[in-house]
């Protein structure tokens, strides 16, 4: 992935920054940041008063002032209070814009997650790691630090500029002898200096810093991966106790921490070696400038005041021009941030462009019922997995696909929902509702009630009596005086219990196609029965198409569709290897060319 490290993170960090300051929230944006700026560029101002205040007080000290001393005191507490209010205020509307900032990217980057079945399609291909931490770690990091680099550096750029012509008009020129070439005459030489020390300074920072920029970038990834895994043992807790795998757990813990921890070992070394130049430098910054003034303080050319106000000047020039030694870390974290995020960006993109091209599994209408003609499907990477699947099936039929596991059953399914995009070939709906249900049953964070009309939200002008009824339908009588408890769901309701859920949806929502996919593998035969039979006798008639693997199965479906591994044929084509088709009724399906 750092591969693409030189890629010109500015230019990055801009292509993510500009939309929310062309947004409807610009106007506040841009005036939160203009306060910000005007606030830190009136502690600049600040700044040179008590630099020019530095000359004045120190010269009472060396002459006794009694009167100045008190009355230069007077002049500090004014400017001290003027620059801890704007501080204050700057630090506080800097962090309001912060937080809209933050709230205006994670609406976007949630939309373009969710858009198109994005999140989905990343999955597919395992193109994006972690995409949660990305949205709420890293766009957090993102607007913290853009703001408070690009705010630094503006302070900094406007310090350099004030404190330049100070130093500048307080220093004089120096005589540097060159032996037999003459002398130097330098004029303003404590500019020069300032500039030499943190020129040198900040190349020495680049070169010693450069390395924390992948390492960061996989630092976060590190993080993300460790804690995901201990998301997966509270989402399979009982799963895990049953198969008593806590010391397989404990293995891969161990082994996603020892990533962490090896790449944060290195984080440190780097770092102990940044620190080592950047505290030296700090600590030789606070004797240099006196050092570097005292030959002329010497010379009685200045006072003592002359001398703090120098040493100020001096310090406030040097410090602008380290803010890349400063801000190093800040600036390696910010590059890992961008990268991260924008990567991210462009592969949901990709998925949103290609949802917008012509697909090659076409979609239309029929009068009633499905129909699918020639459908061809292979996996992401382009290796086949089915061939010409067709079958149709009218309202009110019920059509079983059935075959071995990995045979591209489920797949079936995905390419009728349409997020199953790899492939080619027809297929036509009826007018009306569809709704697919899939194996493990989705429960959203909530009530029950609201569990139960996802994801239409939860409708407060459906009846309760109208829930109960249909979770008592479906053998779940004992939840009813639950629909508006708030509990984790997912967790309190066995697999089975969960399924029957399910069909509470089915018989709430009564669609119009209907899609199983291993809808009721977790229950006993006999509740399988009681279930499908119920759906077989709905009014609506809805038009079934279900997978599944037990036999028992096939007593509620007109017809089936059995298909196996996909395979080459005797002339080394492609094709499906094709036990004979089990008819019940009208034949209806065919599937691949004929067996060999």
């Amino acid at each position: 992935m750092m591969d693409r490290a030189k890629r010109n993170a500015i230019r990055d960090a801009w292509r993510l920054a500009r939309p929310y300051w062309m947004s409807e929230e610009k106007w506040s944006a841009r005036g939160l940041l203009l306060a910000v700026a005007a606030l830190n560029l009136g502690n600049v101002y600040v700044s040179v008063r008590i630099n020019e205040w530095n000359n004045a007080f120190y010269n009472a000290l060396q002459k006794s002032d009694r009167d100045e001393f008190f009355r230069q005191l007077g002049v500090f507490c004014v400017l001290a209070a003027l620059y801890i209010i704007m501080a204050v205020y700057a630090l506080y509307l800097s962090q309001m814009l912060q937080i809209r900032w933050r709230r205006w990217l994670t609406r976007q980057y949630l939309g373009a997650w969710l858009t198109d079945r994005a999140y989905y399609q990343l999955e597919l291909t395992n193109a994006t790691d972690n995409p949660d931490q990305r949205i709420c770690e890293d766009l957090n990091q993102f607007t913290s630090y853009v703001l408070t680099l690009s705010l630094g550096l503006l302070t900094s750029l406007v310090s350099l500029i004030s404190f330049f012509v100070i130093l500048w008009g307080l220093s004089g020129p120096a005589a540097i002898p060159l032996g037999a070439w003459g002398t130097l005459h330098l004029p303003a030489y404590l500019v020069w200096a300032a500039l030499l020390y943190a020129g040198v300074g900040t190349w020495l920072t680049i070169k010693i810093g450069r390395p924390l920029v992948p390492l960061n970038f996989f630092q976060q990834r590190f993080e993300a991966d460790f804690r995901f895994s201990l998301v997966r043992l509270r989402e399979n807790a009982e799963s895990i106790a049953l198969y008593r795998g806590e010391a397989i757990e404990l293995g891969l813990f161990r082994e996603r921490f020892r990533s962490v921890f090896e790449n944060f070992w290195q984080i440190m070394k780097r770092q102990k070696r940044l620190a080592w130049f950047t505290s030296g430098y700090s600590q030789i910054a606070l004797i240099f400038p006196v050092v570097v003034v005292a030959p002329r303080y010497f010379a009685k050319q200045i006072g003592l005041g002359g001398l703090m106000q120098v040493v100020s000047a001096f310090t406030s020039v040097q410090s602008s021009l380290s803010f890349v030694i400063t801000s190093y870390t800040n600036i390696a974290a910010w590059q890992a941030v961008t990268e991260r995020l924008s990567s991210f960006r462009e592969r949901l993109s990709v998925v949103h462009k290609s949802a917008r091209e012509p697909r090659k599994i076409v979609t239309g209408q029929a009068e009633a019922g499905i129909a699918i003609n020639g459908l061809d499907l292979d996996l992401p990477d382009g290796t086949p997995l089915l061939r010409g699947v067709t079958f149709a099936a009218g309202q009110g039929d019920a059509v079983l696909i059935a075959g071995p596991s990995g045979a591209g059953k489920s797949t079936i399914l995905r390419a009728i929902a349409g997020i199953w995009p790899y492939g080619r070939g027809e297929i036509r709906l009826g007018k009306g509702t569809m709704l697919f249900v899939p194996q493990q049953t989705y429960l959203p964070l909530g009530t029950l009630a609201a569990a139960l009309l996802y994801p239409g939200g939860d409708n407060k002008n459906l009846p309760a009596t109208k829930l109960a009824t249909v979770l008592t339908h479906v053998g779940l009588a004992s939840l009813v005086n639950e629909l508006y408890a708030r509990q984790e769901w997912s967790q309190r309701l066995s697999p089975g219990e969960q399924q029957r859920f399910a069909f509470a949806r089915i018989f709430l929502m009564q669609p119009s196609l209907l899609f199983l996919d291993e809808a009721t593998s977790a229950l006993d035969e006999r509740s399988e029965a009681q279930l499908y039979g119920l759906l077989r006798a709905a009014s609506w008639r809805p038009t079934i198409v279900s997978v599944g693997h037990r036999s028992t199965l096939r007593s509620f479906h007109d017809h089936v569709l059995e298909i196996t591994a996909f395979v080459e044929d005797s002339n080394g084509g492609e094709g499906l290897a094709l036990p004979p088709l089990v008819r019940v009724g009208e034949v209806i399906c065919h599937v691949g060319p004929d067996p060999v």
